[in-house]
């Protein structure tokens, strides 16, 4: 892969471009280049809030054609969705951080890095919470530093990006008399990528769990959903001393979330 091009990222007027497309455009064609094993965050979801930059991992195999070493060979993957990966390649996508490259035998390469997310510029729309492909921008280069050919390789994966959620909880009154009503309330927001903050989660049903004092696991005591605006509110009988909190799992958008718990001593 040749220093300076592969894995640049670079931040202009607000949006992400691949540093690696700055060179003139090569006509389309054929690279003979081939990218396979191709895996984004050890295969997990990457779940992204609204300021905080994210760095996702990635690592291939790819391989080329005689006549071509690994100096003269760039390989970039990408994330895109909703258009196609040449699109995807200038605009709307998910690009490199950093990427190293060791040969692996004859005319091919073990590749590891990471993708830049930068939620304020990255992500615009809530709709990209979504599963995205896995593109590849290929090119060759001749000697005289210009691209001889290049080529973009789609679908060569998926990979879901989901909005980061949280859950807060507070139970009252704190002490409590063994046996009386104790009141248990608590929100549940999520990333809103064009708000650029976490807005309520409503309608999405969560589970009120305890932990008795001195043990070390949460029991289900009953499932409550959110209100409009992710607002949650439940009565209990006060029985022993220990902790409370709201927790849900993840959905096909959306990362799940456990508040810390609120302890309550009982007299």
């Amino acid at each position: 892969m040749r220093t300076g091009r592969t894995g640049t990222v670079a931040a202009l007027a607000g949006t992400l471009a691949l540093g690696a497309f700055t060179a003139p455009a090569a006509e389309a064609a054929d690279t003979g280049i081939t990218v396979s094993k191709m895996v984004v965050n050890s295969g997990k979801p990457i779940v992204v809030g609204t300021t905080e930059k994210k760095h996702p991992s990635v690592r291939f195999h790819v391989s080329w054609s005689a006549g071509h070493s690994l100096s003269d060979v760039d390989a970039n993957p990408y994330l895109y969705h909703g258009t196609t990966a040449r699109k995807g390649a200038d605009h709307g996508g998910i690009y490199l951080g950093s990427m190293i490259c060791y040969e692996d035998g004859s005319r091919a390469a073990d590749c590891t890095g990471d993708l830049y997310i930068e939620p304020r510029y990255t992500l615009d729309s809530n709709n990209d919470a979504t599963t995205w492909k896995v593109g590849a921008a290929a090119r060759i280069w001749g000697a005289n530093g210009q691209p001889k050919s290049e080529e973009y390789l789609p679908a060569l994966a998926t990979a879901q990006v989901k909005r980061a959620a949280r859950a807060t909880v507070n139970a009252s009154p704190e002490p409590v008399t063994k046996g009386k009503t104790l009141t248990v309330t608590g929100r549940l927001t999520r990333a809103d990528w064009v708000k650029h903050s976490y807005t309520g989660y409503g309608g999405k049903a969560a589970k009120l769990q305890f932990r008795k004092a001195g043990s070390s696991t949460y029991t289900t005591v009953k499932i409550v959903k959110a209100d409009s605006t992710g607002s949650l509110r439940t009565t209990v009988k006060a029985a022993s001393d220990g902790y409370w909190r709201w927790t849900f799992g993840e959905t096909s958008t959306t990362g799940g979330a456990t508040a810390a718990g609120d302890y309550v001593d009982v007299k």
